[in-house]
């Protein structure tokens, strides 16, 4: 329960006590754009890592060597809230994540995800799905990376269970032909949600795999990409499971 409160107040300290650096990021932003950008990743990827470092978490990553210096569209399973800071922390360039369209009321907090490039999807309304698609896909185009979870929400069941993939998100690498990285992640409910409110130390791997490129697949398994990836990030964690 202290590790709880601890992050509660870390985050609250530094939601509060970042809007000049927001602010002097904003007015930076018009003359250095790619600067601004990448120094506010780097902001945020420190508030991370002071949070994961609270949590005692040990993190085993494998196969980071495959994600190529380029654009490209990180895939992966969804467990835990805790997900997000786990791989936003690793990531070398810009990334603008995917979230649901709530996420957009949380005033400081949506101030840093917009710095990010972070999308905003709204999964009740299909014209502004595709709005939000649309925008990832000219990310992609400008240099930007997109990180999606494809279940469309975090899976509370099994651990080594997994919600179908939603095939709307996959259109970003079918328009753009970057790559899709597969993100496997195993046991990361275990540090919160598997016995809120507590956060326990406990031990993740996270594996990124090798590229997909879609204009690289036959016509059948481009047609179902969507599964195609869920099927790889399945036997991955699958294979994981016994490292945890």
């Amino acid at each position: 329960m202290i590790r709880f409160i601890c992050i509660v107040i870390f985050v609250i300290l530094f939601l509060i006590l970042t809007i000049p650096l927001l602010i002097a990021e904003w007015i930076l932003h018009r003359f250095h754009p790619g600067a601004s950008d990448l120094r506010s990743l780097r902001i945020v990827q420190w508030a991370f890592k002071v949070i994961l470092k609270i949590t005692g978490v040990k993190t085993t990553v494998i196969g980071e060597e495959n994600v190529p210096d380029e654009p490209v569209l990180f895939v992966g399973n969804h467990r835990s809230y805790f997900d997000i800071l786990l791989t936003y922390s690793r990531c070398k360039r810009l990334t603008g994540y995917i979230a649901k369209k709530e996420m957009g009321r949380y005033l400081t907090l949506t101030s840093w995800m917009k710095r990010l490039h972070c999308l905003f999807l709204d999964r009740k309304d299909p014209k502004e799905g595709l709005k939000t698609i649309l925008q990832a896909i000219d990310d992609i185009k400008n240099g930007i990376s997109i990180c999606v979870f494809p279940e469309g929400t975090r899976n509370d069941g099994e651990e080594l269970s997994m919600l179908p993939f939603r095939d709307g998100a996959f259109k970003i690498a079918t328009k753009t032909g970057c790559a899709i990285i597969p993100v496997s992640m195993n046991n990361t409910a275990e540090i919160f949600e598997n016995h809120l409110p507590k956060i326990k130390k406990t031990h993740v791997v996270i594996e990124y795999g090798k590229p997909v490129y879609p204009d690289t697949l036959d016509k059948d398994t481009k047609k179902h990409i969507g599964s195609y990836v869920e099927g790889i990030i399945r036997e991955t964690i699958h294979r994981n499971a016994s490292l945890v």
